[in-house]
């Protein structure tokens, strides 16, 4: 049985079912605060970090959207996921696969520097949910194999991490491919000034969801060494050798 709080929110009954086979029965936080709120439709700007729990704090509601207001026919992408780096995407990817086992919903991960015929071929088919990295999306819409005015839901996650990787301008060509009216979502460890902004003109009337990110996630272990700059490379291959 999953906590009290999840079959409160009225999550729908496969929800439920993958939430306990995941034996995940009490919200983090970030879970506690955006989950009502995006279940009610409100765009969320959220600051926290890696670790935290913020994937299922956004995909439990898109998910529950999708699955109580299906559409007949040939899926189409209605929720979008960006993220900075394929390693992050797989990891949403799985996250889909286990809270969506229950639900006949189709997702697909797309991002570079590998063969992009599986991934046009699994398009083609049809998919409900698409996570991608910024480059490869951009290019597979390029194509024409990615259409992306359905989508109800766009996700923005760790987009401090997509201004340092330079993707801010790919964002915004991304952006306006999607259809005026969507529920977005961003999330940040931080907030500098052009995440900032991007924010103001992404979001409309958001919930804001801030965690203390002066408190290290906890699923992530954290170390100082202090050393002389000439044996930094030195030190980096003692700790890389473990």
């Amino acid at each position: 049985m999953t906590d009290k709080y999840f079959s409160a929110l009225g999550l729908a009954e496969p929800l439920q079912r993958a939430l306990s086979a995941r034996d995940h029965h009490t919200p983090t936080p970030i879970q506690a605060k955006a989950i009502p709120a995006l279940l009610d439709g409100r765009d969320i700007l959220g600051i926290a970090q890696t670790g935290t729990g913020k994937t299922a704090a956004f995909l439990l509601p898109v998910l529950q959207h999708l699955a109580t207001h299906p559409r007949h026919g040939r899926s189409v992408i209605r929720a979008l996921v960006l993220t900075p780096t394929r390693e992050l995407a797989a990891q949403i990817g799985e996250s889909f696969e286990a809270y969506g086992q229950f639900l006949p919903l189709h997702h697909l991960v797309v991002f570079g520097g590998v063969n992009q015929r599986p991934q046009v071929a699994s398009l083609r088919r049809g998919i409900d949910l698409l996570v991608a990295t910024p480059g490869r999306l951009l290019d597979l819409c390029g194509q024409g194999h990615i259409v992306l005015d359905q989508v109800e839901f766009f996700v923005l996650d760790e987009a401090d991490r997509m201004l340092d990787m330079g993707f801010i301008r790919d964002i915004r060509r991304v952006i306006e491919m999607l259809p005026d009216r969507r529920q977005n979502l961003l999330f940040s460890a931080s907030m500098p000034t052009e995440i900032r902004r991007l924010a103001d003109d992404l979001l409309e009337n958001p919930h804001v969801v801030e965690l203390a990110n002066s408190i290290p996630a906890t699923t992530i272990d954290h170390a100082l060494y202090m050393v002389e700059e000439r044996r930094k490379r030195e030190l980096l291959e003692h700790v890389l050798a473990g």
